[in-house]
């Protein structure tokens, strides 16, 4: 995991410039496609991701290298060429993957997230999951294990293959001749990402088209027909954990309450979106109907929000560099005690800022445990010591402030 660690400190600067970059481009050419509040959401939304795998958080039902030794017919030797096929491999598992999560109500939990932006732009890119916590995608990696693909290849290439994803997340750039019938580009992504009919799950691929187009889910951009972006059941909260984890609550109360066993069984198992008729009376959820009139989620901010969101978020960027930067150095508690730190304050500050009638008093037992934690911690260093001292003193009373000033409540839909 220090491996993993060190390449997270070159990849997330890289990342945040990136997204820098696309905010001022879209100012000077009046065409901003970012909100302050569904950017930090997104970002966040990426560092929850992150520390996820970074704790090795998970079940793993079926691995790579026990499938490899179980069905492996050739051994190739390492060349070029094996690192080109072992790619090949992972992107077609990767469609693959993706077009489950798209396909059954189950899997659509751990992939929601990353279409719950009612924006597109790079920091949706990092809107990554911390629901997947079951390790079964190794199973679309029998062509590479049937090849005798070495498991070190697969994970070095996969952080690659993934950061691969990244660029095309943007309205700037328009469709680029060639590539479009090679490489998903950002046109082909937009589709991906829209939710108009004529889009909706389209363009499966991560970074080969032709999967796609062999398989018949490739859908070009239209230019009648202008992508509108989210989901058809917005989420309604900057929240992660909330967005992670707010299709299966939903699949859980409709399964509880739908009459018959076989719907309670069946629910899970059906195309994303279906429910039993039963349920669909009983209990009505939010459906976009005519997505060119929806209306996107927001909540009228003052200055003293903005201040307090983007103070927390500095913060909790400000340990994740501590605990990235020091990983091998620091001891097992203090990795626990800042990556606590880091989610806590994730969903206590886009819980305030959704303005949850709850939220305030979580927030205020949060920093009142953080102070008792911190004050009895002997590992601490002078400077973590009073560099979380100094945010939980000051937060008491910037989330005291706040709270005098919320907007009216909001309600989880």
């Amino acid at each position: 995991m220090s491996t993993y660690a060190n390449v997270l400190t070159i990849a997330i600067p890289i990342f945040f410039f990136l997204v820098l970059v696309e905010i001022l481009y879209g100012l000077i050419s009046k065409k901003n496609y970012y909100n302050l509040m569904d950017t930090l959401s997104s970002l966040s939304s990426g560092i929850t991701n992150l520390l996820k795998d970074l704790l090795g958080i998970g079940f793993i039902i079926i691995s790579y290298p026990f499938i490899k030794k179980s069905i492996s017919i050739i051994e190739l030797n390492e060349s070029i060429i094996l690192y080109f096929v072992a790619f090949i491999c992972l992107d077609f598992a990767s469609y693959w993957n993706h077009r489950l999560n798209h396909s059954i109500n189950f899997f659509w939990n751990q992939h929601v997230i990353h279409h719950s932006s009612q924006e597109f732009n790079l920091a949706c890119a990092l809107r990554q999951s911390i629901s997947n916590l079951l390790g079964y995608g190794a199973i679309f990696l029998i062509p590479a294990a049937l090849l005798g693909v070495p498991h070190k290849i697969i994970s070095f290439l996969a952080p690659l293959h993934l950061f691969g994803q990244f660029w095309y997340h943007t309205k700037h750039i328009g469709k680029l001749g060639i590539l479009e019938y090679i490489f998903v580009t950002p046109s082909q992504h937009r589709v991906h990402h829209a939710i108009n009919t004529e889009y909706i799950d389209k363009n499966l691929s991560a970074i080969f088209c032709v999967w796609d187009r062999l398989f018949g889910t490739f859908q070009e951009e239209l230019e009648n027909v202008p992508c509108v972006y989210g989901t058809l059941k917005p989420v309604n909260t900057w929240n992660p954990f909330i967005i992670n984890f707010q299709h299966l609550w939903y699949l859980i109360v409709d399964a509880w309450h739908t009459r018959t066993f076989k719907n309670k069984v069946k629910i899970w198992f059906m195309p994303t979106g279906w429910r039993p008729d039963d349920v669909k009376v009983a209990i009505k959820r939010n459906k976009i109907i005519d997505v060119y009139n929806q209306k996107k989620y927001n909540v009228e901010y003052k200055n003293i929000h903005v201040f307090f969101a983007i103070f927390n978020f500095i913060y909790i960027n400000a340990a994740l560099w501590l605990l990235l930067t020091g990983y091998d150095e620091l001891g097992y508690n203090l990795k626990i005690f800042y990556s606590i730190f880091i989610l806590t304050t994730i969903f206590g500050f886009t819980s305030v800022m959704d303005s949850y009638k709850w939220a305030t008093y979580i927030e205020f037992l949060r920093l009142m445990l953080g102070i008792i934690f911190i004050n009895n911690i002997t590992e601490f260093e002078n400077f973590n010591f009073y560099f979380f001292n100094f945010y939980f003193m000051f937060s008491v009373f910037l989330t005291l402030t706040v709270s005098n000033y919320l907007p009216k409540e909001n309600k989880m839909v």
